[in-house]
């Protein structure tokens, strides 16, 4: 068990060290308050509009409804708008790295809730990068043959670009209702950041974000 009243040190380092460390741990308990404080207000969000269409989706070798990817038992089901679309000659990098992390975390999430992932390319094509990237734990839709993207905000409003938003739904008494959408991504960033929406839920960033060396310009690639 932790002792919380444990003063610590690390060999070999200064007064300066430690002063600063202190000044910094400060800063993380005021982050960890403040991140529960807007989780908080997230939770108490009443419910959004109710979802009017039973979107179809294809999936491999059928097809699948929005309502039907609720299990029984679990009332939250999460979407996650891969930018792949028909005309792109290759997925987003940035969307592919999230989605090996996601990947590892479904089996644990999936406990509570029920995740998907959506894009605009055919199944079949989905399906084979999804294979190739090892993505065994996620459930890989085509929202091709819908207005889910439109209606949800994960493409422009002509249909030029796909965006990777995250939405999630609530089922209440039968009915299925929109509860969150990671509307950070259609905010202006601070300079020298990009929207940042789905960082909380993406390790790799929080990870470099301990190095000295931090983000940088560096973004992920398909492959290296």
């Amino acid at each position: 068990m932790m002792d919380w009243h444990t003063k610590v040190s690390f060999p070999g380092e200064s007064a300066e060290y430690r002063a600063a460390r202190e000044k910094l741990l400060a800063a993380e308990r005021d982050l960890r308050t403040k991140v529960e404080e807007v989780a908080e207000l997230r939770r108490k969000l009443p419910l959004g509009g109710e979802v009017r269409e039973d979107y179809v989706f294809a999936e491999t070798g059928a097809e699948v409804r929005l309502s039907e990817l609720f299990r029984e038992g679990t009332d939250t089901l999460g979407i996650y708008s891969f930018m792949y679309g028909p005309a792109m000659k290759q997925p987003c990098p940035m969307c592919s790295s999230f989605l090996d992390s996601l990947n590892g975390t479904a089996p644990h999430a999936g406990q509570r809730m029920n995740l998907a992932v959506a894009a605009k390319s055919p199944i079949e094509r989905i399906r084979e990068f999804a294979d190739a990237r090892g993505w065994r734990n996620l459930r890989m839709l085509s929202s091709a043959g819908n207005t889910y993207n439109r209606d949800y905000h994960a493409e422009t409003a002509d249909g030029g670009q796909q965006l990777p938003v995250f939405n999630l739904f609530v089922r209440r008494a039968g009915r299925i209702y929109h509860s969150y959408n990671t509307e950070l991504a259609f905010e202006k960033p601070e300079p020298g950041q990009n929207e940042r929406h789905i960082d909380m839920m993406w390790p790799l960033w929080n990870l470099l974000d301990l190095t000295p060396e931090v983000r940088g310009d560096w973004y992920p690639q398909l492959r290296y």
